[in-house]
């Protein structure tokens, strides 16, 4: 079960990058190019799947 939490906090990293990316206009392709509400949601979304991966490894011990 921490391994699936895992990777599902990457994941929503990863997500995030890619929205980051796609806000500030640097990955095209997409209706979210260019517009700044992605770029803070995308933010949003890595920070969250940076603190619940950190809250998973702390948990652990």
């Amino acid at each position: 079960m921490k391994l699936l939490a895992t990777i599902v906090a990457a994941l929503a990293v990863a997500v995030g990058a890619v929205w980051i990316l796609q806000g500030a206009g640097l990955l095209g392709g997409s209706f979210m190019t260019g517009r700044t509400e992605w770029l803070w949601i995308g933010i949003v979304m890595a920070l969250a799947g940076c603190a619940w991966f950190l809250w998973l490894r702390r948990s652990g011990r």
